[in-house]
């Protein structure tokens, strides 16, 4: 109503309203505001002793006779029994007396971190160990890629039952081959040559996990042959092939999906998948992977009006390509910045010298270590175990007992944590049961074949070695002087 009274008011005059912001509106302000004096404040120097202070002590001596009172009393009796030990150290019956102190704070962080027990079963509140280091970017196309395995899927009508995923690390391009868990190795170095070789050549260098196939003698020597680095990650840190990882949880969505929507063995969609994936937008190349392959984007049923023939010949397309080389890895460049700055934010630093004790978390070792029947109450961490060789900037090898010689003894940072020097601490290694797969050997049987192999100016005697591996035998040709060296019993016969 008053809005309503002033609105008829104003309606007789011609009139514009301009907005004044109340900060520069000050004399508004001062009207408005009344300016308070401040009050004269007076400390007193002199202090009266009042007449009534021998009457207030007799009153507070009452008080502390009082029934609620009487237990300060009884606790001062507690102190008066108390016994001086052998250690110096006050007793009450079968408790210490522990005072405060200065620096007790300190001797108690101090103890804890010698503390066998706690050192085993604390779990870390803290932001994980290792700044990240993110790979090399390659220089070319399928130079340096990585590769993992999709195990344990429903098995199909063809029998596949897993999927070896393969990625390109600079054009993130990738080929998803379904196989057989039970291939031999021999079946897979196949597939390796006909649907990667054959159509990418060799490639530089591959990123792997540590799966019993990739750290097989047969393979090793295979990609040896070949000319190939193979680059593993450190003992249970999946994180070192991050790409493989990321590409799976993308393939296994799709999976999903498909089965979802167009029911049937999923093998049938895997072609459309890995076409679907190659021609997906991808956020660190600015572009999908298949155009960042071939230099053009993909002709699809979708959209395959918006792409036309090429026009670019001779040195001009070798130009051009080699300006979006230049321009992806550039780009590649700026989104690993941008992530490992991230990471960064959630991680710390933490460095050993060698010698240093440290204790190895065996919390992600599942299926691989057990201790008894504990089950869910194992220690997180064992040890203490000494660092003999620093590998790269967040990676550790160890000395390991004889106890955990199946497991490959470089660690990330991530696996570590300090520990004081004290030959005491260390975790009984009786009770610890490994998987008596990591234990296992790889042992030569018998010589099959012999061959010379002939070089440019001299000859070289090799050998077909049948080993005795976790997977089965295998069979690898070494050169004959070597293994005579190593297995001289393999030619007394």
């Amino acid at each position: 109503m008053r809005q309503r009274r002033w609105m008829e008011v104003l309606t007789d005059y011609d009139f514009e309203l301009q907005y004044h912001p109340g900060k520069e509106n000050v004399v508004a302000d001062a009207l408005s505001r009344k300016e308070r004096v401040k009050p004269i404040r007076v400390r007193s120097l002199r202090l009266d002793v009042r007449v009534d202070i021998m009457d207030q002590l007799k009153k507070a001596q009452e008080r502390a006779l009082e029934d609620d009172n009487v237990k300060f009393e009884e606790m001062i009796k507690t102190v008066q029994q108390m016994t001086k030990g052998n250690d110096g150290l006050l007793r009450l019956k079968t408790r210490i007396w522990v005072p405060k102190y200065g620096g007790m704070k300190k001797d108690i962080a101090g103890y804890v971190e010698r503390c066998l027990t706690c050192l085993q079963v604390k779990a870390e509140h803290q932001k994980p160990s290792g700044k990240l280091q993110p790979l090399e970017i390659p220089v070319w196309k399928w130079e340096k890629i990585t590769m993992d395995f999709v195990m344990k899927l429903p098995r199909t009508k063809k029998g596949n039952d897993a999927i070896w995923v393969i990625v390109d690390r600079l054009t993130k391009s990738a080929h998803f081959l379904a196989i057989k868990e039970s291939y031999e190795l021999e079946k897979l170095a196949q597939i390796y040559v006909d649907e990667i070789v054959t159509k990418h050549g060799v490639p530089l260098s591959i990123v792997s996990d540590r799966d019993s196939r990739f750290t097989s003698r047969f393979w090793q020597s295979f990609q040896n042959a070949m000319g190939t680095r193979l680059d593993m990650s450190t003992a249970y840190h999946p994180q070192t092939d991050g790409q493989s990882e990321r590409t799976i949880q993308t393939l296994e969505d799709m999976l999903r999906a498909c089965v979802i929507e167009f029911g049937g063995s999923w093998d049938t969609h895997l072609p459309l998948m890995e076409f679907s994936y190659n021609n997906s937008y991808h956020a660190s190349l600015k572009s999908a992977p298949f155009e960042a392959l071939y230099g053009r984007k993909c002709r699809t049923p979708i959209c395959w009006f918006e792409v036309g023939e090429g026009q670019l010949t001779g040195p001009e397309l070798i130009l051009d390509t080699a300006d979006k080389v230049n321009q992806i890895r550039e780009r590649l460049k700026a989104a690993q910045d941008l992530q490992k700055s991230y990471a960064d934010k959630r991680r710390k630093p933490l460095e050993f010298e060698v010698n240093d004790k440290v204790m190895l978390k065996v919390s992600p070792w599942k299926g691989t270590i057990r201790f008894g029947k504990r089950g869910k109450l194992s220690p997180r961490y064992i040890g203490s175990f000494k660092i003999t060789e620093r590998i790269g900037p967040v990676a550790y090898r160890l000395e390991l007992p004889s106890e955990l010689s199946g497991i490959d003894d470089v660690f990330h940072v991530f696996n570590l944590k300090k520990c004081l020097p004290d030959e005491t601490l260390r975790t009984p290694l009786e009770e610890i049961q490994v998987d008596e797969r990591l234990n296992f050997k790889d042992e030569p049987i018998k010589t099959m074949e012999r061959q010379v192999k002939k070089l440019r100016r001299k000859m070289i005697p090799i050998v077909k070695v049948k080993w005795n591996a976790k997977r089965g035998p295998e069979f690898t040709w070494e050169p004959e002087a070597d293994m005579r060296k190593k297995y001289p019993n393999l030619f007394t016969s």
